[in-house]
């Protein structure tokens, strides 16, 4: 799930990318307002992490247009605003969830599995496909019961091609389910991750999902 930090606390959004990063989400981050209606704009992301105070607009005026134009993205507000009223204010205005800083980061990570199961085509927190079963609250994977070790990427590959079976994913469209903005991809970097996982994985378990929604060439694969 890609997700959209919208946090002007520099230190507090460095911490959120780095901890959101180690659980599989991509996490692009922007600190104003208005750098936030246009990525949600421009469909850059798959859920919003949106803090009220910022800078250059109130958050719920960026909740309201947001609403207006992707009736349904979900946005999870973030915030120091602990009132009854402005909890009942933000979800009337279509929050799907508010959390009050300080928050644990667990509750966070919850919240957001949540918001992932429902966009997903999963109904819980465990994938599974064949014989390989991927968990979603654990980060593990496992092949008939026995754990199997992934790198984060490969991780997060996997369950991008897990949860898209029998949907055609792009190049493109996997490599942002991987890469953040900014952050430099190798011309082959995604034939490697597949590579990875067809050698962790039973035998033409990737070609199986490849037949069922992935329609990128993995030639060197």
């Amino acid at each position: 799930m890609r997700l959209l930090l919208v946090e002007d606390d520099l230190d507090l959004a460095k911490g959120l990318v780095l901890a959101l990063s180690s659980q599989g989400f991509v996490v692009n981050h922007v600190s104003l307002g208005q750098h936030a209606l246009s990525s949600i704009k421009a469909k850059d992301c798959d859920a919003v992490i949106l803090d009220l105070g910022l800078p250059d607009m109130d958050g719920l005026d960026i909740l309201k247009q947001s609403r207006q134009r992707e009736g349904h993205l979900p946005v999870l507000v973030l915030t120091a605003r602990d009132g009854v009223d402005d909890r009942i204010r933000g979800l009337d205005l279509g929050a799907d969830d508010y959390l009050v800083k300080p928050f644990a980061m667990a509750e966070l990570f919850a919240r957001l599995r949540v918001i992932e199961r429902r966009l997903g085509t999963a109904a819980t927190h465990l994938i599974k496909l064949q014989q390989v079963e991927l968990d979603t609250s654990a980060h593990l994977v496992r092949v008939e019961g026995e754990s199997v070790g992934l790198s984060r990427r490969e991780y997060m590959l996997l369950k991008e091609l897990m949860e898209s079976a029998g949907r055609i994913k792009t190049r493109e469209q996997l490599e942002a389910s991987l890469y953040a903005w900014g952050e430099e991809v190798a011309s082959n970097a995604l034939e490697v991750h597949i590579s990875n996982l067809r050698k962790k994985l039973p035998k033409d378990f990737i070609k199986t999902l490849r037949g069922v929604g992935y329609s990128v060439s993995v030639n060197s694969a």
